[in-house]
Parts: C-alpha cells; structure tokens; sequence
C-alpha cells in the first residue's frame, strides 16, 4: 500500500470532516470530557478521524497503526473512537487520550494555566559544538529547540541523521518542518519504511503533530532493530524553526 492523498479540501473530505466534529462534540457531551485546550491538537486528530474514516470505513485513532489483515483494517488494541484504552484507563490516569483531544476538566484546565505563563526553554545565543551535537543527537527525546539546533548542526556538517515525518501525506502538504528527509505515513507504515529505504545503524529522528504518533513508531522502529532513534517530545506544534509548505 503506498502513500493514500487525499485532499483536504475536496468537498468529500469537509463534508466527512463536519461529521467528524460533530462526532467528537458528541463524545465531549457524552463522557463528560472537554477538548485539549491546544486548539491545533484538536484540529489534527479529528483530520485524522475524517481520513481514517474515508479510507477504512472506521473512526480508528490516528495515532496507532491501521494494518489491512484478510482483506480488513485492523489497529492496534482495536483502537477505534473513543476507544477503550482512553475511557477505562488514560483519561481517568493520565487526565487525557493518547490521542490528546479528549481530556478531563481538571487536566485541562491546568494546562490551560500552564500554557499561559510557560516561558521560551532556551536561547538561542551561540551555535553548537561538534561534541555538543553528537551529545545532543544521542538523546531519545528532544524538544523543538534542539532539533533546530540538531538541524544547524547537520548543515554545518557538525552530524548526521534524517528527519523523518510519520504524518499523513495532507498534514505534509500543510506544512513540514524545513529539512525533513523522508516521509512515512503512519497509515502505511510498513510499506513506506520499505520505500524510504532508511539504515537500522543511522541515526533517525521522527515527528508528527504533537508526539504521540512518533513516539509509537520510534518504539516500532526500535524492536524492528534500528538502533539510533529519537522522537520530537511535542511534534511539529512544539517546533519554533521554519516551516515549509
């Protein structure tokens, strides 16, 4: 299965997009949960709702995995929205879905403090050293200011990795962060990877919207055997470099 296109704005898609919101407005009322105070958070799972119910015929979670097994889709832990996972375990432990658009009130409400009077981490007033960025590169994490600084390293000549989108080819075409090597759709996953042609001993750092789908496939990426795997913590909104369209 290659890369699916589908295209935002064709009437099919907003008309499945209007449905997905009510959906979702329906599942807020219906649980008593409310939506991620980060608006984009909201506005990219339920595209991925939309896609994945264009494509499948389901609601799967746009954050796991949707393999075709004898002819029918399948995700991991049966993950279809709201899904199990997020009523009986993450929401009531965790204050929010893995996904991230359905939260407790409380938890939301919290963050919506935090992200009022949370603050610049760092300051960009120098450049990295070679050993800087090596150091930097082994990490499992990392946040949007040191994939920037990773990124200023590696056209310095300083290190080398790919940056890999594991997105969905629209939110791509929304915009990709500026020096993003390969690009391979968490929908279909494996047939991508196979595509992108990626070594298991090169360093590898993956992204997508907010961290959750990356850190799924940074985890698969890792019991496949590649060796040198980082994950972008908060995604492409958490990144404060150039974006490209």
């Amino acid at each position: 299965m290659s890369i699916v296109k589908i295209d935002m704005n064709s009437p099919e898609f907003q008309a499945e997009l209007e449905k997905t919101i009510k959906f979702t407005d329906k599942v807020c009322s219906q649980f008593g949960w409310v939506y991620n105070p980060e608006e984009s958070v909201n506005e990219g799972v339920q595209m991925g709702l939309a896609r994945n119910k264009m494509m499948y015929g389901k609601r799967f979670c746009p954050c796991f995995m949707v393999e075709v097994v004898d002819g029918k889709p399948k995700s991991v832990d049966d993950r279809i929205c709201p899904c199990k996972p997020a009523i009986e375990k993450e929401i009531p432990e965790d204050g929010k879905c893995h996904c991230g658009i359905f939260c407790d009130p409380q938890w939301a409400e919290k963050q919506k403090k935090e992200l009022g009077i949370e603050e610049v981490a760092h300051q960009h007033s120098r450049g990295l050293t070679k050993d800087e960025a090596q150091l930097l590169l082994e990490k499992d994490e990392l946040d949007g200011d040191e994939l920037m600084s990773l990124l200023e390293a590696r056209d310095l000549g300083m290190v080398n990795f790919k940056l890999v989108d594991v997105r969905e080819y629209m939110e791509w075409q929304m915009g990709h962060i500026k020096g993003a090597d390969k690009l391979v759709p968490t929908s279909s996953f494996f047939a991508s990877l196979e595509e992108a042609k990626l070594d298991k001993n090169e360093h590898i750092v993956v992204y997508c919207h907010v961290g959750s789908r990356s850190a799924h496939v940074a985890r698969i990426l890792t019991d496949m055997g590649y060796t040198k795997i980082s994950n972008l913590s908060h995604g492409i909104v958490s990144y404060p470099g150039e974006i490209e369209r």
